[in-house]
């Protein structure tokens, strides 16, 4: 996706047609579009011949770019949980994994990526309560194994902003919710690169009324940032400059809206003790 992005605004920088890139590469106006869109596959020698149509000549940047390309074709870890892993979840777990700034605002669920095993269970049986205990299992394998990436070497920067009602509401029950809560106050106590901020109750109506989303920004200032929008059976990938920068622009206000950092421990202590009386 991120690839097939930077490809599409090469070819429109240049005023190159999609059926004249497809002809460039001996296919279609469909193929070039499938690439953009990030729905095919890339074949090295197909992007090499694109970037010399669009006129990138720069040894290092040509470089940079079909190193992009082979990283795209190679699975990643999460393809061995393909039979519980939706079709469009796999985009979001590449660009989840190579970015290096994840802003998410939820409203429902603590965010995946801090969930522990428990809740992430709870959380797992909502949706599919008719399941084996062994895709459940493997379901709750694959949000764990997500988590790696918050103690890896080259960690990204995560910073969550969710609403106080995610955190109040007893997912999986009082027990694994005061269990979750502990887990928060260790995160935000331990992990430098993690930042959690809370909307409270009284903050009434907010800049995020639609609903939860992700922003992902990656190392490369040349790849564009991608707003994911999780549905029900499907997702929202956003990468064109005004949909990101409207998506920008309300999590500004939400970390404005938000309770400060600096006071996080403390709304999370007062959960806690709400959990226990």
């Amino acid at each position: 996706m991120l690839l097939g992005a930077h490809l599409r605004r090469l070819r429109e920088a240049q005023g190159v047609t999609r059926e004249d890139a497809g002809w460039e590469i001996r296919s279609s106006e469909s193929k070039i579009s499938r690439m953009e869109l990030g729905r095919v596959g890339f074949k090295e020698r197909d992007v090499a011949d694109l970037l010399s149509l669009y006129g990138v000549d720069d040894p290092e940047e040509r470089s940079r770019l079909l190193a992009l390309a082979r990283d795209a074709n190679n699975p990643g870890w999460w393809h061995r949980f393909g039979d519980v892993l939706p079709s469009w979840f796999h985009s979001y777990l590449g660009l989840e994994a190579a970015a290096a700034l994840i802003r998410t605002y939820e409203v429902q669920f603590v965010p995946g990526l801090l969930q522990t095993k428990e809740y992430a269970r709870a959380v797992v049986l909502l949706g599919h309560g008719r399941a084996k205990e062994d895709e459940i299992e493997r379901r709750v394998e694959l949000r764990l194994q997500r988590q790696q990436i918050l103690t890896r070497a080259d960690a990204p920067k995560l910073w969550m902003v969710v609403d106080e009602a995610a955190l109040r509401r007893p997912i999986g029950g009082h027990d694994i919710m005061r269990a979750q809560v502990d887990a928060l106050l260790e995160i935000n106590r331990t992990l430098p690169n993690v930042r959690l901020q809370v909307i409270p109750f009284n903050a009434g109506g907010h800049a995020a009324a639609g609903g939860a989303f992700t922003i992902l920004r990656f190392p490369d200032d040349d790849l564009p940032d991608v707003v994911y929008i999780e549905q029900l059976t499907s997702a929202l990938y956003l990468d064109k400059r005004d949909d990101v920068d409207l998506y920008a622009e309300a999590m500004e206000r939400l970390c404005v809206e938000a309770r400060p950092p600096t006071e996080t421990a403390k709304i999370l202590e007062e959960i806690r003790k709400d959990l226990d009386a």
